[in-house]
């Protein structure tokens, strides 16, 4: 398959499958073939090991990978990207509906179906107006935190099944731990057996062979043991009859009441799972040479969940570890993915009486060992050496999420990231610029020891975007840096010069406050001067009409022309491309150093 990620017609933009299909090869079809057959024998397990974990019957794992992969093979970007239940959505789909269900299995399995349909609603609505840019409100260490949080709460949250008793839906990890270490006595040795042997034979065969279907293998052999030694009959819970046939396809039950309280949780689910779906479509996209449309994604992943609640599913979203195995097997294009459904219809139609002795325990062993390899120690790490405000963000929102609970832990996390962006867009680094000696190169006095300032004239520059959030702080630090003497050897302040050469964009609150400085210092007979304007830049002074009120000679091309105009005597072009230096300078003296310093 070519390639090319350029759409071949107006209809391919919106159609993704019209783009792909025609072009579909022989050698293509092969390795989708391969790759939509593994990735069944991996989905059948998870797929019900992870509806269990929502707190749904394993079956409707099964209905959630059959249609919603097809609709995501038609309408998403992504060529490997294997589309169901991941662990993340179920806890998420488990912490929202169950105190609104108080234990009746229909409504709970109605509202589940109903979170799918407004999952499905935002991500396409998201996707239609292009909303894919919100998602950037989660950085890297918020979800980082999040994810190892969750996957702690996950985990332990199978304890119950692995030991054959009966523990409180927590989402506290502490008191999930404590109710397991009361119930020790009651645990159940066959059930433990069990989970205690899958989780071996799991992390073993993942580290012997990596690409062996591992959870089907597990699965095989636990359900075996169990109806051949009658271990259902001793205590181990198993998923029991399942029913055969495809799911019947209906409009879900609207509850208004119900749907305001679970808003806030479709909106969690619907940017987490795209998150984590865009992520994994984007690392093997790059792999492959070529690249998806994350809003073309919200469609693709709004319209699978929607399919999903038709269908009588719950939201879905991309997987890492089952795009690995997609991809890993051959997977050349989303035909992958309707091969994978195909196969787990015929499942649902024909091979349901082998799901009636699974154990539970050996779908909470997958479920446990797939989630705990999502702790990111090595981030923690990373962190620690490269950026100490990132960590604490992680910290913060693994610690809210552990203790307060899903939604409020990724919500603190973002929240607390916002509002410290926030704060370092007001308060941006200023720096103090002198001239390094023998060139007309100005750079940062605090990493320059040589860099020479000059008495009467304030050389600064702000590295930030100037707006309405800035403005203030621009005019506080220049009053603060006249009276620390910065003008040198307590020389009266007769110029100050604006380095401009890191301001991309320019608000009109960011006008209006340059025209108030030129003026206050006019009226001190102090010349303000704003040097290195970019384009952008200019063209929004120009419209301010601010070109006309400082004049050309006050908005120079470099800083050193103003030093050249206004000292006599002061050195003049040294030759060579001394602009194209002095900006890449700059550039490179931009740093993150403590928010109130002139560093």
């Amino acid at each position: 398959m070519s390639n090319s990620t350029a759409p071949t017609s107006a209809l391919a933009r919106w159609l993704p499958i019209a783009d792909w299909l025609p072009k579909l090869r022989r050698e293509d079809l092969r390795g989708d073939i391969a790759a939509g057959l593994t990735t069944a024998v991996m989905l059948i397990p998870q797929g019900m090991a992870y509806a269990m974990l929502a707190g749904l019957p394993p079956i409707v794992g099964l209905y959630a990978s059959v249609v919603p992969l097809v609709l995501y093979a038609v309408f998403g970007s992504s060529r490997q990207l294997a589309v169901g239940p991941v662990a993340m959505v179920s806890l998420l789909v488990a912490g929202a509906v169950a105190p609104i269900a108080n234990g009746d299995a229909a409504v709970y399995l109605s509202l589940s179906i109903l979170l799918a349909l407004m999952v499905g609603v935002v991500q396409l609505g998201m996707g239609v107006l292009r909303m894919g840019f919100l998602t950037n409100f989660l950085s890297h260490p918020v979800l980082s935190g999040f994810t190892s949080a969750a996957a702690l709460i996950i985990g332990f949250s199978q304890l119950k099944h692995l030991m054959g008793v009966k523990i409180p839906r927590s989402h506290h990890v502490h008191e999930i731990l404590l109710q397991a270490a009361e119930k020790i006595p009651e645990m159940n040795v066959p059930t433990v057996i069990i989970g205690v042997v899958s989780v071996v034979v799991l992390l073993g065969l993942k580290k012997l062979r990596p690409s062996f279907p591992r959870a089907l293998a597990v699965v095989v052999g636990s359900t075996l043991a169990v109806w051949g030694l009658g271990l259902h009959e001793q205590g181990v819970a198993i998923v029991g009859a399942v029913p055969a046939g495809l799911p019947t396809p209906g409009i879900p039950a609207v509850d208004t009441a119900a749907m305001k309280e679970l808003l806030p949780t479709a909106l969690t689910i619907s940017l987490v799972a795209f998150m984590e779906s865009i992520a994994v479509a984007q690392a093997f996209a790059k792999r492959h040479k070529y690249t998806v449309a994350p809003d073309q994604e919200l469609i693709g992943l709004g319209i699978a969940n929607l399919g999903s609640a038709v269908f009588g599913g719950y939201p879905v979203t991309g997987g890492f570890s089952r795009t690995a195995v997609n991809d890993q097997a051959g997977a050349k294009t989303p035909l992958a993915g309707i091969i994978t459904a195909v196969v787990i219809a015929f499942a649902l139609l024909f091979l349901t009486p082998l799901l009636h002795f699974v154990p539970k325990a050996v779908l909470a062993a997958i479920i446990m060992t797939a989630v705990f390899g999502l702790i990111d120690i090595k981030e923690v790490r990373h962190l620690w050496h490269v950026d100490r405000m990132d960590l604490a963000f992680l910290a913060i929102t693994f610690v809210a999420t552990l203790s307060l609970g899903i939604e409020q832990g990724i919500l603190t996390g973002a929240a607390s990231s916002l509002v410290v962006f926030i704060y370092r867009t007001t308060t941006p680094h200023l720096a103090v610029l002198g001239r390094l000696p023998g060139t007309t190169v100005y750079r940062n006095i605090d990493r320059h020891e040589g860099a020479e300032t000059t008495p009467g004239v304030l050389a600064v520059r702000i590295d930030s975007e100037f707006y309405f959030g800035n403005t203030r702080f621009l005019k506080e630090s220049l009053a603060r840096l006249e009276d620390e003497g910065f003008t040198g050897e307590q020389a009266p302040l007769k110029a100050v010069v604006i380095d401009a050469t890191t301001v991309t964009r320019i608000d009109s609150s960011a006008l209006t406050a340059l025209a108030e400085l030129h003026q206050d210092y006019k009226e001190r007979g102090v010349e303000l001067y704003i040097a290195n304007l970019r384009g952008p830049v200019r063209d929004a002074l120009e419209r301010a009409h601010l070109v006309k009120v400082f004049g050309e000679r006050h908005l120079p091309l470099r800083v050193h022309h103003v030093f050249r105009d206004l000292l006599p005597g002061a050195p003049g072009d040294l030759g060579g491309d001394a602009l194209t230096d002095e900006v890449e300078l700059a550039a490179a003296d931009t740093d993150s150093a403590p928010l109130h310093s002139v560093a």
